[in-house]
């Protein structure tokens, strides 16, 4: 029997994924939840055979859960379903080695499929998100410089940045400016919306 713990935000989602996994003979969800935390709770009480991780999930996203496992040394494979193509998250997940990462517009047939390969050893990834590793594309931000357009993307001002960074407001400012001329843009506004499209922040 594969044991596996849901984590996934939307309700009407979450029941229908766990449903239909519950008709394969050899599937068995121990645990279904909403964000990050509960995420990593029901790892380490259930120890499943497979996390299914969406990324945009309260708490932790599914990509910082993943870390966490991974650093815990918890024995869990991880399947990190999305409906983002975003290249900085399939980055990310391809770092982590997590062992699959699905769109969720997939056929269930598809997901039932993979989570079966998964347990056997193998790396399942979604057809069309093939070419996204092909033209892999660097983030060039520093993490501070990520950090900082996080917290600008928060709605913090610079002043509050700065204050919770422990910098002054000019460094502050340095690092929006940096980030600004990386990404090729011409405010804090569009950096941070470039940044969040590639998945970098």
């Amino acid at each position: 029997m594969i044991r596996i713990v849901i984590a996934e935000d939307q309700k009407m989602l979450r029941g229908a994924l766990t449903s239909l996994l519950q008709l394969e003979d050899d599937l068995e969800v121990v645990a279904q939840v909403t964000d990050g935390e509960e995420a990593l709770d029901a790892v380490e009480k259930h120890r499943p055979d497979l996390c299914l991780l969406d990324i945009e999930i309260p708490k932790m996203t599914g990509l910082e859960v993943a870390e966490k496992v991974r650093e815990k040394g918890l024995p869990s494979k991880i399947i990190i379903v999305t409906t983002f193509t975003r290249p900085g998250y399939l980055q990310k997940a391809m770092e982590l080695k997590v062992e699959g990462y699905l769109l969720k517009d997939e056929p269930i047939d598809f997901l039932v499929d993979a989570i079966r390969s998964v347990v056997k050893g193998q790396r399942v990834i979604s057809t069309d998100l093939a070419p996204i590793l092909f033209n892999r594309e660097e983030n060039p931000l520093t993490e501070r410089e990520q950090e900082v357009l996080r917290l600008a993307a928060e709605g913090e001002t610079t002043a509050q940045i700065a204050n919770n960074l422990f910098l002054s407001k000019g460094t502050v400012r340095n690092y929006l400016s940096t980030a600004i001329q990386k990404m090729g843009v011409v405010s804090r506004y569009r950096a941070i919306q470039k940044a969040q499209e590639k998945g970098w922040i």
